[in-house]
Order: C-alpha cells, then structure tokens, then sequence
C-alpha cells in the first residue's frame, strides 16, 4: 500500500510545465500512488481506485476547481471505509485559493517534498488541521458538490470576465486578475456593463437562517470556510461564532466598498457595523435573484428552475497544513 496518493490534473494551468519534473519525482519515489486524470469527470474514478491503496494522505495538484471535484468525491462518494485520510493541496492553478490558506505557497514540487518529508518523519498528526466545507445544492437531482470558497454578485461576473475575456489575451495572472478587477470597478463607478466590459450588477436577496435577509445589489458577495477572504483579507473572530461559513457581502456603492477595504486592512473587519456591508456567519445561506450564478472554487453553479442555490457546512475534515 502507497503512503501517499498523489492526484494530478495535467490541464491545470501550472502543471504544463510542472508535470514532467513531478513524474520524475514520482519515479524516485515508488511510496507514491500517482493518478492522473484528463478530465474533471475521471475524477470519481481516480478517488475510486486511491481508496483501494489505503494511502495516509490524499496530495491534489491541480487548481481550485480540481480540489473541489476532489472534495466532493472523498467525503460523498463512500469510497473510502470510515473517515478519508487527510488531504493536502500543492500551489497550482491560476488563483490556489485553498493551497494558500493551507500554508502552500511557491514551487509545487517543493510543496510535494514537504508533504514526504512529513511522511517520513511520522509527523503528519502534527500538521493536521480541521475545515468544514461548503455543501451547494443547486435545486437539481445531482448531489451537492462541496467546495471552500465561493464567489458571487458582481465579483463572480467580474470572475467570469476575467475567464473569458482577459484570460485569452496570454497575460500573466496577476495583470489579468488586476485588470479584470479595474475594468470592473470603472464599469461599477459609472454605471455601464456589458459589451467589452463586465455586466451590471442584478439585484438578488440573501437569506441566513438565523440571521434574517438582506437585499441589493452587491459589488462584492463571498462565502468561505477558509481563514482568508479573496485577496488575503481577513475577518475578525469577535464578530461571533453563529456558523462556520462566513458570509461578506458589499453593496455597489464605491464607499461601501471603501468601508470594507478599509476594515480589512486595520482587521477590524466584523468588529462593528459598517454601512453597505454585511458580515455574517451561518450554518445555511440562501441565495436568490435572476441572475444568482455563483463560483465554487472555479466552477461554475447557477440555479435551476428559479430555485434558491442552498449552502450549508459540513462537519469538519482533516487537511495537511504545510507551513511549519
């Protein structure tokens, strides 16, 4: 039986140039089951075939919309007898929101090595950590999918903006993500959209099942079980512990937005009401409105048949923390 079981995605971004280098590594070192996939949809196959292993660590080196495929079949597919061995993520794809909030940063392969290195040393317990996920249910007959971060509002707009339309231009991520956020910050402040820039803002309505409702247009909409919101922002833990999600929303005036970056970068975030922005956290979050699509670690859900998209938390799942 392999220690550890490696998953690999060759179409993710950083791995066309990183798969040769971790095959090599691999071949040096026999205590790792490697499976790659083509496809996102070989992914319940490839979790398949690593439950027969019996690996102690479950390694995914692809891009958020690989680890939630990932996460979804570890802990909904029955797979595995009991609880699946911890999981932990390599810094890859084009935004590795959860490698980061896993201390995963910089080079994969050394990441990889980090992970060995814990093996052999026997210190995995060590480095383990404890996350809920997010359970989407989109009001279709298909499972929910579980995920860690999600985006929606005008910032999953902007999201697929970026996707769309900078990403073909060739640009290195960080200019892409940049531009594609001040393109839609000028659309927003003068209110355009579509065409050649992102669409405007719809309203939608929000629900928590203790918290009450709120509804708007909002620039911002971010629900997560990660410590970090999108760009590295933190909350505030005395805001309370009504739910393991967190919930950020922002309306789409340009000072609420500025309200909201200005409590993130004091971290004070959470500490006290700020108008225009809304801080929650809960255990069940409704969203609703005619155009509610929404990102869960890159991909793509929109409601079906004007239906709520329903998310919960689930219990807490182990993951490897890389950082020391």
């Amino acid at each position: 039986m392999a220690s550890v079981a490696l998953l690999s995605n060759p179409r993710s971004t950083g791995n066309r140039a990183l798969l040769p280098r971790v095959r090599e590594y691999c071949a040096a070192h026999p205590d790792i089951f490697h499976y790659e996939v083509e496809d996102v949809a070989q992914i319940g196959e490839a979790i398949r075939t690593i439950a027969m292993v019996s690996p102690r660590i479950v390694v995914i080196n692809g891009g958020d919309g690989t680890v939630q495929a990932a996460l979804t079949e570890l802990y909904s597919g029955g797979h595995f007898d009991g609880t699946p061995p911890p999981v932990a993520v390599l810094p890859n794809g084009k935004t590795n929101l959860i490698a980061l909030d896993l201390g995963a940063e910089g080079d994969p392969l050394k990441a990889l090595e980090r992970v060995i290195e814990l093996v052999e040393a026997g210190r995995l317990e060590d480095h383990v950590i404890q996350r809920q996920l997010i359970s989407l249910d989109s009001g279709g007959e298909a499972r929910p999918v579980l995920g860690m971060f999600l985006g929606g509002a005008y910032l999953a707009d902007v999201m697929l903006y970026c996707r769309n339309r900078i990403y073909p231009l060739g640009l290195p991520n960080g200019v892409s993500h940049f531009l594609a956020a001040m393109l839609g910050l000028f659309a927003m402040v003068l209110g355009l959209g579509g065409g050649r820039l992102p669409p405007k803002p719809e309203a939608m309505t929000v629900s928590l099942i203790r918290q009450g409702e709120f509804k708007g247009k909002f620039s911002l909409l971010i629900v997560t079980t990660l410590e970090k919101l999108l760009l590295s922002i933190r909350t505030s833990e005395a805001h309370g512990t009504n739910g393991h999600m967190k919930l950020l929303a922002t309306d789409t005036s340009v000072g609420a937005l500025f309200r909201m970056l200005g409590g993130a970068w004091r971290g004070t975030l959470g500490q006290r009401p700020l108008d225009g922005v809304h801080f929650e956290q809960g255990d069940e979050i409704r969203i609703e409105g005619r155009r509610s699509n929404v990102i869960l670690d890159g991909e793509i859900f929109e409601s079906i048949g004007g239906k709520p998209i329903v998310l919960t938390s689930t219990q807490p799942v182990p993951f490897l923390r890389l950082a020391a």
